[in-house]
């Protein structure tokens, strides 16, 4: 099979096409074909410091594909049917920047009949995160649903982003009011078209006076892309019992929080790693996006806010570079193509 493999950490200069034998499951996995593989910036940045085992790694995380075999132990049922895929190579050898990819069975999910794989290979890392962090708040349901989120305002910080998109797909699934941030007129756009009730423009607005119009009382869940930046912000307009779920790091930024203020607030300030959250909060979260998936609920492309940006296999390292340069929207690999 057709395979991206790297034998040493470094640029995307490490990441090699080569010829691997088609991996056969073992007990409790299931073999994939892939047809599409997501990239993320937890891709690039392992490739960059986690040495490989000594056959090699292949990267990438998510993924969508049809099941193609089953291990000892797993039901074939499963076997012809479309799923999408998380975390393949989190302290495993094959990802999903190949022609197959096997995986714990739990790590796949059935995609329905109506999803394309495109929309599957986009959704593990970013929604799974994003879910993470609209439930993480106490006076939040820690399950996502219609009208789950019905009189709850939700403030995202850099709402064109791919965590961000999905933080505002979801949160409009639950009937939240939703408050987008951007640094654009174009990424406003995408903002609003992936849902958002209302966009700020920081460079031109004030976010703490725009956001105070809309919620007087406060937001109830911040999901926040740059902390270290935006602190100051999150502690003077979250909601009493609210959170600040931060998902990215600004390159080891360091956060400085009024603490009286958010005393009074009660707030929560939670970090956030899809590879290491709680085993229970992260199977709801596995639940909850599928079933925003079979709902129909979630949509990619310019027109759902999430710009699809399409490479060959082959091309993987211009994958690879394309999200490190901070490309606006979800790059994805076809790897039939």
């Amino acid at each position: 099979m057709r395979a991206i493999s790297y034998r040493e950490p470094g640029g995307p200069d490490v990441l090699q096409l080569v010829d691997r034998p088609v991996p056969e499951p073992g007990p409790g996995e299931v073999r994939v074909r892939v047809a599409f593989s997501g990239v993320n910036p937890t891709d690039w940045k392992s490739r960059t410091r986690n040495p490989p085992g000594p056959d090699g790694q292949i990267p990438n995380q998510d993924g969508a594909g049809t099941v193609d075999a089953v291990g000892q132990g797993v039901d074939p049922v499963p076997v012809g049917e479309r799923v999408w895929i998380w975390e393949a190579a989190w302290q495993r050898p094959f990802g999903t920047a190949a022609e197959y990819t096997v995986v714990p069975a739990r790590q796949t999910v059935l995609l329905g009949p109506e999803a394309s794989f495109e929309l599957g290979a986009a959704l593990p890392i970013p929604f799974l995160t994003a879910h993470r962090c609209l439930t993480v708040a106490e006076s939040l349901p820690d399950r996502m649903g219609p009208g789950s989120l019905n009189g709850r305002t939700v403030l995202v910080q850099g709402g064109a982003g791919a965590v961000g998109n999905a933080a505002i797909q979801l949160a409009r699934w639950a009937d939240a009011t939703v408050i987008a941030t951007v640094s654009s007129p174009a990424k406003a756009q995408l903002a609003a078209a992936a849902g958002a009730d209302h966009v700020v423009n920081y460079r031109q607005q004030d976010v703490v006076t725009e956001v105070g119009k809309i919620a007087p009382q406060g937001v109830d869940a911040i999901v926040e892309v740059s902390a270290a930046v935006n602190a100051a912000v999150d502690a003077r307009v979250i909601a009493l019992h609210g959170s600040v779920a931060m998902y990215a790091d600004d390159g080891g930024a360091e956060v400085t929080v009024p603490v009286r203020l958010q005393m009074t607030a009660n707030a929560r300030w939670q970090f956030v790693l899809i590879y290491t959250e709680p085993a229970r909060a992260k199977e709801i979260a596995v639940e909850d996006v599928n079933a925003a998936v079979l709902d129909g609920a979630i949509r990619v492309g310019r027109e759902a806010g999430l710009p699809l940006h399409v490479f060959p296999l082959e091309q993987t390292a211009q994958a690879h570079q394309a999200v490190q340069d901070g490309a606006v929207g979800k790059v994805l690999i076809d790897v039939t193509a």
